[in-house]
């Protein structure tokens, strides 16, 4: 259901992941074959390296790509290689308070990020940082327009949205979160070129 490991696609390509959990290795493939029916030609992060979807980060043409338990500087690197062609940079920031990156913050439309402090090991990494009111309210995926969709868990990041001009669609996702999930865990965000 953490479908969001297993690929990258950013500035239409697509990237097939190794993810650092050995038993999550095998959940790839599926999600190599709907990115093919929808027209993707993915590319593939190559062992001995890893590489978690859920540590990708991308804001404007930067990618953020955190080192931790699921990533490695290599998986980062292969990454790096297969975004440069759609004028993309890989810029890496080390996590070990969090199993994922998108676990501690993600990026707003504006360009902003939005997070926990608590979970990163230095917020200072992204400028502009927004704090999130609660820990669960570091999590939003864009769902187009102003709209974007957030944990049900969060309304004092809820508001602060809004007063942003955001809509925030929340979802009850409290099972999710019990597994350290959050709303973008549980999807692959196809972005256009």
């Amino acid at each position: 259901m953490f479908v969001e490991d297993a690929a990258v696609v950013l500035g239409g390509v697509a990237v097939l992941t190794r993810p650092g959990a050995p038993e999550r290795r095998a959940e790839v493939a599926s999600v190599a074959a709907v990115l093919e029916r929808l027209g993707f030609e993915p590319r593939v992060i190559s062992e001995p390296a890893i590489l978690d979807g859920g540590d990708v980060m991308a804001v404007g043409d930067t990618v953020y790509v955190g080192l931790g338990a699921r990533t490695d500087a290599e998986g980062a690197r292969q990454l790096g290689e297969a975004l440069a062609p759609a004028g993309m940079t890989v810029a890496t920031v080390p996590l070990s308070r969090v199993l994922h990156l998108k676990s501690a913050c993600t990026a707003l439309p504006d360009g902003a990020v939005i997070g926990w402090p608590d979970a990163l090991d230095d917020p200072g990494e992204f400028d502009p940082f927004v704090a999130a009111p609660e820990p669960e309210g570091a999590h939003v995926v864009r769902l187009g327009g102003d709209a974007l969709l957030m944990a049900a868990g969060a309304p004092r990041t809820a508001e602060l949205l809004a007063e942003r001009g955001y809509e925030p669609v929340e979802a009850d996702i409290g099972e999710f979160e019990k597994l350290e999930g959050c709303v973008t865990c549980l999807s692959i965000r196809l972005r256009p070129a």
